[in-house]
């Protein structure tokens, strides 16, 4: 055979659907928009951290929710289409919120004393920064200097990285869990019996409905307990904070947000550009490329792919400087990785289709769009 492939021992057992080969169609739209839902949280996320430090509102925070959504549909349909082709999933990184942070901090935003005049200031100086960083990336990729350096990640070496940047979300999520536990622990148990223990229980005509829709499955049945201890009025009564983090009507992302809104480049001004900035924001661009390296290879490997030769690792990096760049030009407040949580629930799934992952794009295109 001409083509490399995994040898046995290294593929994924009892995968039904690899990378070339769809599921049937509802169930093809179903995964795509659990993918999509996971995608979300991120999204949500991570403006949700930095908008309020930058100065802004909640209108601000929901109009940089639906450009980062809209950006990352786009950036994953260009990486499956012409960058690896891979079933990976690229959306806003949490390697970025160093620099981003450092660049909130900067003594001359801070002196605007007008909030939302702060914020689009600071939004203007990211967006700067990630345009120049992105170019480093873009050089990197299409130049195949970074497949020269993909020859020595070895999976010793990259196995390391992948699994301490999923370790580093535990910094986020468990205390956005602890502040509010009684809707936080049963969402984690319920993730880990369904997805753990129920995966082999078929009730619909043989179709593992558990394996194939965990996060969909339990984030249908945490939404209706939350919403239903709010309409009870469980937290009439407590503090502010509790009320904020468990309540499924103190978000206000529905109400502050457009009917329609379409998102386009430069819609906060033109970027402002600082040295400082974009050495800050280039250190992050370097984590998420070798972040993203090794997605890749997880993600081939998950779905039964050829392992990505260095031209391809470079073509994809390629790619993703031109995501970053999009980050830039629409300011989307962060920059862009391949999504490690969506290439572990292709693990979780068992599903490592292509069809699905570009759906799951059009979804995120979709939806951030419209304000629901």
């Amino acid at each position: 055979m001409a083509d490399i492939t995994h040898l046995p021992m290294e593929q994924l057992q009892d995968l039904e659907y690899c990378i070339d080969s769809n599921p049937p169609w509802p169930e093809t739209i179903l995964l795509a928009f659990q993918n999509y839902i996971l995608v979300l949280g991120t999204s949500v996320m991570i403006p949700s951290l930095l908008v309020p430090v930058m100065g802004g509102n909640d209108g601000d925070k929901i109009r940089v929710i639906q450009t980062l959504l809209f950006v990352a549909g786009i950036n994953t349909l260009l990486q499956a289409l012409f960058g690896t082709r891979l079933p990976a999933v690229v959306g806003g990184s949490f390697a970025y919120i160093i620099p981003i942070v450092y660049i909130i901090s900067d003594s001359s935003l801070q002196r605007i004393s007008e909030p939302h005049e702060r914020f689009i200031h600071t939004m203007r100086a990211i967006q700067g920064a990630l345009i120049v960083a992105a170019s480093i990336q873009i050089i990197l990729g299409y130049s195949q200097v970074w497949g020269l350096f993909s020859r020595f990640f070895s999976p010793l070496g990259m196995a390391p990285v992948v699994g301490l940047v999923g370790l580093g979300l535990f910094q986020r999520g468990f205390p956005a869990l602890g502040n509010c536990v009684e809707i936080g622990i049963p969402m984690l148990l319920l993730v880990i019996g369904v997805s753990q223990y129920l995966k082999h229980v078929r009730p619909l005509r043989g179709v593992p409905i558990f394996e194939r829709f965990p996060v969909l499955i339990c984030v249908t049945i945490v939404w209706i307990y939350a919403l239903i201890l709010t309409a009870s009025g469980a937290y009439r009564g407590r503090p502010i904070q509790t009320q904020i983090s468990c309540r499924t009507d103190k978000a206000n992302l529905i109400s502050s947000a457009p009917w329609f809104k379409f998102p386009y480049p430069l819609q906060w001004g033109p970027p402002t550009f600082a040295a400082g900035h974009s050495f800050a924001m280039m250190s992050a661009v370097l984590v998420s490329m070798i972040e993203s390296t090794g997605a890749y290879k997880a993600a081939s490997r998950l779905a039964i792919a050829t392992p990505p030769p260095a031209y391809v690792l470079s073509r994809g990096i390629g790619w993703q400087g031109i995501g970053i760049l999009l980050d830039g030009l629409f300011g989307t407040c962060t920059g862009s990785t391949v999504s490690v949580e969506n290439v572990g629930l292709l693990g979780l799934t068992r599903v490592g289709s292509r069809r699905v992952v570009q759906i799951s794009a059009g979804f995120m295109i979709f939806f951030s769009m419209l304000g629901w």
